[in-house]
């Protein structure tokens, strides 16, 4: 068959394949050319999800005619001149109008500011229909309709008008917090009008404006550099997080892309501190040199290639990971107002069994009586918290005016004074402003975790020797996988040394756990270890070793503390950087203040 050129009409199609996907890709390249020619004001109508209609108007620099009768012909584009190592705008591919022409009824209407007329064309299947001046504002409109008329088979591959038109507002969102100084507005009959006044430099009140108002409450401010790539941007609290990743945005140079390197980073800098299945709000921005990122990778140039992707993986992982330490301890304020929401004035509690909620440290009543179930040798405690003592003595019987006396001056702690111990899981704190409620096993499971992996980079953990080694049976392939990492769980103070074919012995266990579940601990490893596989090895992931013994290892719930105890667990969760969550991600406190407590009760 002999070879043969094809026509522009049929190469504009093809391009259009890749380019415009569907009706919010064509918003985007749209939407990026107004930004290109310097607009402050932008204004995107659709109807029938952008699939019947597709409006973008501008007050950018506009063209005229001559410019126009390029714009619609393929690799015509102002933004490059010879190279590819310098793009500064974010279009330059001159693809984005000839390929929508081609599968769509395209006009577009422009007037440069300096002229006094302006000009408009047609464009229907790939054929301009006319060129022609025409009355127009300064700045350039463009109207799609019918997207995909002339490629029938493209249109049964979109969503529903409903989910066609969430992709342009997501586009829309996107562009409005690269561009806080554009002012932005989405209309049409297939949705509800959404405005983004301009906020100028202000950065975090166009987040807010998008993300909403909570976002500026819980966001942490990140600036970091290294070897000349610049991040900044806003990252929430663990605490305030969301069901998937569409909250996360990122910025290369000013462009919204949606690359892998950069949400793996922001996965890998909250790790063990949000839970499963729920992802960070983060919106960063790096700055580098052009000729040191690709943004030619696709055509719809979302994706973009790092010179150095290590580099850029270490600053975003490092800046928000220091970011977290710094600022992060702090819980949701989304968490006071869910606690809020869940009291409904003139409750009536139905009748039940009489049960004791209040822990007998603050009853003057009668003295503090460990709870049966414990061991007989002492839970090994943080550093700052006390031992308890034998069950059978007493440990705690203050007069309620010296226990009030005591508490007083830690009240100016920014988590307190423990006040109370409920339902023996959870410690009342008061603070000068409010009051704070810690899940007391969340709290020293953090803390364990914490003094755990800085043992890791400094020493191996110091361990207790058990004077009768645990057996522990387990299948034969997860003896075999734990033997491999036995060096490495030596360093983390687990000492298992094989006992048969089907056993492990288990002779020494880390100090800091005190009294710890070996057999369940074992047996937990072995499973995770299976999931990463042997292979991958495990000294990079040791931190999630150690996790998973700080959880067995914390004070669990059920377990009655005294006052002294309590107040210790709050003074060290005040100077541990990621306390306000758990290795799982739960918030470990959460912080009411009095105004809030005075509007329950309608004294405000």
């Amino acid at each position: 068959m002999a070879i043969r050129q094809l026509s522009e009409t049929l190469i504009n199609q093809i391009a259009a394949g890749e380019v415009i996907e569907r009706p919010a890709s064509a918003a985007k390249e749209l939407i990026e050319n107004a930004l290109d020619a310097g607009a402050t004001r932008i204004e995107i109508a659709t109807a029938g999800g952008g699939k019947a209609l597709l409006r973008v108007s501008d007050n950018g620099s506009g063209m005229d005619a001559a410019d126009l009768e390029l714009a619609v012909r393929r690799h015509c584009t102002s933004k490059i001149s010879e190279t590819l190592d310098d793009i500064r705008t974010l279009g330059f591919r001159g693809e984005a109008l000839p390929s929508i022409g081609s599968v769509a009824r395209l006009s577009i209407s422009s007037r440069r500011r300096d002229s006094t007329a302006g000009n408009e064309i047609s464009v229907a299947g790939g054929k301009v229909v006319h060129l022609r001046p025409a009355a127009a504002n300064p700045g350039t409109i463009v109207e799609v309709r019918d997207l995909f008329f002339a490629t029938p088979a493209r249109l049964k591959f979109l969503k529903t008008e409903k989910a066609e038109a969430a992709a342009i507002t997501e586009i829309v969102k996107r562009m409005a917090i690269a561009f806080p100084g554009v002012r932005f507005v989405l209309s049409g009959p297939d949705r509800s009008t959404l405005e983004f006044p301009a906020t100028g430099e202000d950065h975090l009140a166009r987040m807010a404006q998008v993300l909403g108002k909570d976002f500026r409450d819980n966001a942490i401010a990140i600036d970091a550099e290294r070897e000349d790539v610049q991040l900044t941007g806003f990252a929430g609290v663990p605490t305030f997080n969301r069901g998937n990743s569409a909250h996360q945005y990122a910025f290369v140079n000013g462009r919204p892309v949606q690359d892998k390197l950069i949400l793996s980073a922001i996965r890998g800098a909250y790790a063990e501190t949000i839970p499963a299945g729920r992802y960070a709000v983060a919106v960063l921005s790096i700055t580098l040199d052009p000729a040191l990122v690709d943004v030619n990778v696709h055509p719809a140039k979302s994706d973009v290639r790092f010179r150095d992707p290590g580099l850029v993986r270490g600053l975003i992982v490092g800046a928000v990971r220091e970011a977290l330490a710094r600022d992060g301890s702090r819980a949701a304020t989304t968490d006071a107002s869910d606690m809020l929401r869940a009291f409904r004035p003139g409750f009536q509690a139905t009748p039940q069994r009489p049960q004791a909620p209040w822990s007998a440290a603050t009853s003057p009543s009668r003295p503090y009586q460990a709870t049966a179930g414990f061991g007989e040798r002492p839970q090994a405690f943080f550093d700052g918290l006390v031992h308890p003592t034998a069950r059978s003595e007493p440990v705690f019987e203050p007069a309620p005016q010296a226990q009030a006396a005591a508490a007083e001056p830690m009240a100016r702690y920014p988590l307190g004074a423990a006040r109370a111990q409920i339902h023996e899981n959870y410690i009342v704190a008061q603070t000068d402003d409010g009051i704070v409620i810690v899940d007391q096993h969340a709290a020293h499971e953090r803390l364990v975790f914490e003094a755990m992996r800085k043992a890791l980079h400094s020493k191996r953990l110091a361990s207790q020797v058990l004077l009768i080694p645990e057996i522990v049976d387990i299948p034969e392939e997860d003896c075999d996988r734990l033997m491999v990492h036995a060096a490495e769980l030596s360093e983390l103070g687990l000492a298992i040394e094989r006992f048969g074919p089907g056993a492990i012995a288990v002779r020494e266990t880390p100090a800091m756990l005190g009294e710890v579940d070996a057999s369940g601990l074992i047996r937990q490893l072995a499973d995770e270890i299976a999931e990463w596989d042997t292979a991958s090895g495990l000294s990079a992931k040791l931190e999630y070793v150690a996790a998973t013994m700080a959880c067995h290892g914390s004070v669990r719930s059920g377990r009655r503390m005294r006052p002294e105890e309590m107040n210790a667990l709050l003074r060290q969760m005040e100077v541990t950087p990621g306390s306000g969550q758990c290795n799982h991600g739960r918030p470990t406190y959460i912080e009411l203040k009095l105004a809030d407590i005075e509007r329950l009760f309608g004294r405000s």
